[in-house]
């Protein structure tokens, strides 16, 4: 009769014992196979194809050539995002396959247990977080091979990124323990992804914005990494801490209720509270850190170190020395044009800053005071060189940058021409340092500190002289050099000593209405 009766099934595992079929060799071998699938889902293969394309399209034409590594460690954090929310919907997928296929009960008769399971598509995130790490570790190694790369990194800005992915991920596991629906993770996506195309996402100004992911600086004004003032370090461990305490609880939630798991999640949300309670204090600037605001803004030169270069002097904080030879380019070229006692008189190009308000304001710098200085910013490349270019033709032209600012009459064909002429493409040089990139009419011209005006018949005359310069427009710069430079000198008479056409407008009464306003 006894071998008529069926065998009984086998025994399942008690839970957390060590059976040699429900052990970390089977949670492994699942975890590589999840880990396989998860990369190859749809929304993860298009995530990562655009990763990579925007790091190959953005990267070689970021920053004009001329990164700051302190801005860059930030730049890496915006697309992990995207990757991150196409890991959540691929993870969550995975967890609840075999619900769709129905094969959810046949699991109950083998020895891997729900929550060894729930380990193992944990573990499937790891490779989409360690592809994402690539991905950063490319975008900033490429900025920082630049030969105009400056500044210095932060590791825990960059571990952002990866620790996102981590932490969607794990969102993901948990939110398909939770919720028994395909329909929930692409609609927390949606959603996710809707909040961060409408820009409404943390700017950093607050200590609670620093519990979102990631939390951008909303400027274009680069900073001396000291005086960034934010708490990543702090951020990095709160995301650590949120990742692992969301992925144990998706362990909680399928029946993982040992003394490890428990003991695991009190450690991890204590580290996440402790990371979020002391990055919401570090969002706060310090005393310390604004009197170092302060004085970089309003006596840089106690931090910098100056170096000369003929009859110039640079004074540049100390990331920024390697751009010295950079500045000496623009201004010898353009002192090279210059005549009389212009040619030889002592320059100061300072670097200046306003830093008062962190890396969340755009302030704009007030002309220097002393007579031939020039202030150089904190960017280079692209359409600053013609903007510091401008700046150093008008000091040349007027003496002062607070006097270069109010220039009225044709003293502004002498600066333009100065600032311009040298440079590769001349008249596409004229259109980027306008406001309103225009070649015609009056306009506002765009310099390191006040910006500089252009009437209607100065760009005609200008726009004239390079596009089609008359032979010997240097020599006579040099042999008018005291006419062109005088104040009240007409835009008509600089533009007949220089060897061009008046303009057909009234180009005096132009003049006269500009320095009367």
């Amino acid at each position: 009769m006894s071998a008529l009766l069926p065998d009984a099934p086998p025994a399942r595992p008690a839970m957390g014992d060590p059976s040699p079929g429900g052990g970390p060799r089977a949670v492994l071998a699942l975890a590589r196979f999840e880990a396989r699938r998860l990369l190859l889902t749809v929304p993860v293969l298009l995530a990562f194809a655009g990763y990579a394309l925007w790091i190959g399209w953005r990267t070689p034409s970021s920053w004009d050539g001329h990164p700051a590594l302190q801005d860059v460690d930030r730049a890496t954090q915006g697309l992990p995002l995207l990757v991150g929310l196409a890991v959540l919907v691929g993870a969550s997928t995975g967890v609840l396959r075999s619900h769709r296929h129905g094969t959810e009960e046949h699991f109950a008769v083998l020895p891997l247990t729900p929550w060894r399971r729930t380990v193992a598509h944990l573990l499937s995130v790891v490779p989409a977080a360690l592809l994402t790490a690539v991905g950063v570790a490319v975008q900033f190694g490429w900025e920082a091979l630049k030969p105009g790369a400056v500044g210095h990194g932060s590791p825990a800005e960059l571990a952002v990124g990866p620790l996102s992915v981590l932490l969607f991920g794990a969102a993901g596991v948990l939110l398909a323990r939770l919720v028994v629906s395909p329909l929930a993770a692409p609609v927390l996506a949606v959603l996710l992804l809707a909040v961060a195309v409408l820009g409404v996402g943390p700017d950093g100004t607050g200590g609670l914005s620093w519990l979102a992911p990631s939390v951008a600086a909303g400027t274009s004004t680069t900073l001396p990494s000291e005086l960034l003032g934010r708490p990543a370090a702090w951020h990095a461990l709160y995301l650590a801490g949120l990742a692992l305490t969301v992925a144990l609880l998706a362990v909680l939630t399928a029946g993982g209720r040992t003394r490890a798991v428990r003991a695991g999640l009190v450690l991890s949300l204590a580290a996440a509270v402790a990371g979020g309670t002391l990055q919401a204090r570090g969002a706060a600037p310090s005393p310390e850190l604004t009197a170092a605001r302060e004085r970089v803004t309003f006596a840089p030169e106690k931090e910098q170190t100056c170096l000369r270069r003929g009859a110039t002097a640079y004074c540049a904080f100390p990331e920024w020395e390697p751009r010295v030879d950079a500045w000496a380019g623009v201004v010898d070229r353009v002192r090279s044009l210059t005549g009389g006692a212009a040619r030889e008189v002592p320059l100061l190009v300072r670097q200046r800053v306003d830093a008062r308000y962190g890396p969340y304001d755009d302030s704009a710098i007030p002309p220097a005071e002393g007579r031939h200085q020039v202030t150089v910013g904190t960017s280079w490349g692209g359409n600053r060189v013609p903007e510091f270019s401008s700046a150093v033709a008008a000091v040349f032209v007027a003496g002062s940058e607070s006097a270069g600012a109010e220039l009225c009459d044709g003293r502004m064909v002498t600066v333009m021409w100065l600032s311009l002429s040298w440079q590769d493409d001349p008249v596409d040089a004229l259109r980027r340092v306008r406001v309103d990139d225009s070649l015609r009419g009056p306009a506002t011209v765009l310099a390191p500190t006040e910006p500089l005006s252009m009437t209607a018949a100065q760009t005609e005359v200008v726009r004239e002289l390079l596009e089609t310069p008359p032979p010997g427009v240097a020599e006579r710069v040099r042999e008018h050099w005291a006419e062109l430079t005088a104040p009240g000198v007409t835009t008509a008479h600089a533009a007949g000593l220089l060897g061009v056409s008046a303009p057909a407008r009234d180009a005096a009464s132009e003049d006269g209405e500009k320095c009367e306003a």
